[in-house]
């Protein structure tokens, strides 16, 4: 009989358990594969803040530096360790996390709740903050594209202190990474993902490791984590603190990715695997080298790979390469979630998104956002060339976005849960004042790099808002061009319109049931032809992450039974993409006036050409930016999953 090793005698051991033990054996195994996932998605980036936060912080080329004293490094290492309590564990992890959509988590959730409660009682502050929070997400983009750049750089930089002969190729192994690492996107995380949990705990065991040995040789650092030494550090000697506070904050990047991940893995397994695995390995690696700086300052150079061994070097840069090329394919991911989650929304033209996995839906490719961010990344690696040039700018986007979510995080708190007034404005005086404190400080190095993620959430925000705002201007012409759906049907049914019927059927895609399509219309008016059976298709994106299957479709007969038109609302969530073949599919025949074919039914889509107008709806800058914005809408027909050789496009000019 063949030996069945481990896995066999864990069979054998889970068989002879009860079947409530088996249960729980099993339910414990998902929890723990869950664990270990979120772990190679979601703290990439704050994982690998230890490489280069405490350098950052005594760099003696800062515009304000902070000298390297005994008090001054207990004040530091103080300083990060409360700011990450703060802000990631209390912050994110226990407040901000249990404000969800549906389950979704991330800014751009809190925007569509905030979005439904404006619509539902008109508050104008929900609306004021809704637009903040499109300002947050686009500092996101900012956050995408800096991420990849430091965090690989600060890993290569690794081979200076291995062998400072490799000084000149740090740049140049860093493009080529990053050139890889973004044309694989297109294949998917699905297979990657499995051995990304492995390597980060491996990655966080190292790092948790090195730090205790650095302790051991300093025991005196872990006096550093009362409180005491932060306040006295930020107050006694606040001069030097609030500056040092604009390199303090790269502790806490990838905070956002804790919340906005959450609806991959859920709040407990993000919360376990932070609490008692990374939060515990990045305190140990930044006691330990803040240790290594007591022992010699010196070591300010590059106190992460100086704790480690020097047999241990070469591996460690290896692993530290692996876990940032890890951290940036979360940013990247999430960036392509952003976008495909604001053009959802409205807030940016409809993209191709690709989805990379058939088991995991928000596993998704988007290629126009996948080079933007290539070619950005490398602009900015050849541009600053070093992690710590990078650094200045890395704050500005991280602050903001926190900022902002701190803020929507407590207006959500009070109108989904009615939290008494005094409660949260103690809450929010205590955590916006620590967050204003880091936005204040990074604004400081505004000359040296922190205008670069404010000039990219700019631009971002500039183009969401202009194509958000040409949206309701292009809606509003159409509707005047379309005229009304009903009267429309009725004016067919009188005879008012003589036209031929044909047999078959023809699907017309449409924004709502107000107006009738452009595309039937000039079938009807040009070709004087109907199909035996017509469906009027309407997509809505509702504010939730998914719309259960028994709430996808409405049917409207339009006021007639037997005419074989039918008005159909088909609702998605905004981190779907609609199937119109597939959605159809699901229609009760009884509800469809007659037999569908849709194997061999036509569709037909309405295409604006879109040209500027006299009328003083936007300023001409943003009605330029308007159309050239609309220059990269994916085709309709493909986002959509229509057959192309059945697929008929109509055109017409919208002027704006």
């Amino acid at each position: 009989m063949a030996d069945r090793g481990d896995g066999g005698a864990a069979d054998a051991a889970s068989a002879a358990l009860p079947p409530e033990g088996r249960r729980a054996s099993a339910r414990d195994t998902v929890r723990l594969a869950v664990v270990i996932g979120a772990l190679g998605v979601v703290f990439g980036d704050i994982g690998t803040s230890p490489i280069y936060t405490l350098q950052t912080v005594f760099n003696p080329s800062d515009p304000h530096p902070v000298p390297v004293s005994t008090q001054n490094v207990y004040g530091v290492v103080s300083l990060v360790f409360w700011s990450v309590t703060v802000i990631v564990t209390v912050t994110y992890v226990l407040l901000a996390m249990r404000a969800d959509n549906e389950g979704e988590g991330g800014i751009m959730a809190l925007i569509t709740l905030l979005r439904r409660w404006s619509s539902q009682r008109g508050g104008r502050a929900a609306v004021v903050l809704a637009g903040l929070g499109i300002f947050g997400a686009s500092l996101f983009f900012g956050d995408s594209m800096i991420t990849p750049a430091i965090s690989v750089l600060s890993a290569v930089e690794g081979l200076k202190v291995v062998e400072p002969s490799l000084d000149s190729t740090v740049v140049p192994v860093t493009a080529v990474i990053i050139v890889l690492l973004f044309l694989v996107q297109r294949r998917g995380t699905a297979a990657v993902g499995r051995v990304f949990g492995p390597i980060m705990i491996g990655w966080f065991v190292a790092i948790g490791a090195c730090g205790v040995v650095g302790i051991a040789d300093h025991p005196d650092i872990l006096r550093a984590l009362w409180p005491s030494y932060a306040l006295g550090f930020l107050f006694g000697h606040f001069g030097i603190a609030f500056f040092a506070l604009a390199a303090v904050v790269l502790a806490v990047t990838g905070a956002e990715a804790l919340y906005a991940d959450m609806g991959h893995f859920g709040r407990r397994a993000i919360t376990r695997g932070w609490l008692f695995l990374v939060f515990p390995a990045c305190v140990l690696s930044y006691l330990g080298q803040g240790a290594l700086i007591l022992d010699d300052p010196a070591n300010i150079s590059s106190p992460f790979f100086l704790l480690v061994p020097d047999w241990g070097r070469w591996p460690m840069v290896l692993l530290a390469t692996a876990a940032t090329v890890i951290a940036s394919q979360a940013v990247i991911t999430g960036a392509y979630s952003v976008a495909s989650q604001a053009a959802q929304l409205g807030y940016l033209p409809r993209l191709r998104i690709a989805h990379t996995s058939e088991s995991t839906i928000g596993q998704i490719y988007v290629p126009w956002i996948n080079w933007l961010l290539m070619v950005s990344v490398l602009t900015l690696v050849f541009a600053f060339r070093s992690s710590t040039a990078l650094a200045f700018a890395f704050g500005m986007a991280v602050t903001g976005t926190i900022t902002i979510t701190t803020l929507l995080f407590f207006y959500v708190a009070r109108a989904k849960w009615g939290t008494p007034v005094w409660l949260l404005a103690t809450g929010a005086t205590v955590l916006l004042t620590v967050d204003l404190l880091f936005v204040a400080a990074n604004l400081t190095k505004l000359v040296h790099g922190a205008w670069l993620p404010l000039l990219i959430g700019l631009t971002a925000f500039t183009v969401m808002t202009t194509w958000q705002r040409g949206r309701e201007i292009v809606t509003a012409e159409r509707a005047r061009h379309e005229g009304s759906l009903r009267e429309f049907v009725d004016q067919l049914r009188s005879g008012q319109r003589p036209v031929l019927e044909v047999p078959g059927t023809a699907v017309f895609l449409n924004r709502g049931k107000q107006t009738a399509p452009l595309a039937m219309r000039a079938n009807v008016e040009h070709n004087h032809v109907r199909h035996e059976q017509v469906v009027i298709l309407s997509i809505e994106t509702e504010p939730v992450p998914r719309v259960p299957a028994d709430q996808r479709i409405v049917v409207d007969g339009l006021g007639y039974g037997d005419d074989g038109i039918i008005h159909v609302t088909a609702r998605f969530g905004y981190v779907e993409t609609p199937d119109v073949p597939g959605t159809l599919a699901l229609l009760d025949p009884a509800l469809t006036e007659g037999p569908l074919h849709l194997d061999q039914a036509s569709y037909f889509l309405s295409k604006i050409e879109l040209q500027r107008g006299k009328a003083p709806t936007m300023a001409p800058w943003r009605k330029r930016l308007f159309i050239a914005t609309s220059y990269i809408t994916a085709d309709a027909a493909e986002h959509f999953g229509l057959p192309q050789d059945r697929t008929v496009i109509m055109g017409s000019h919208v002027e704006v």
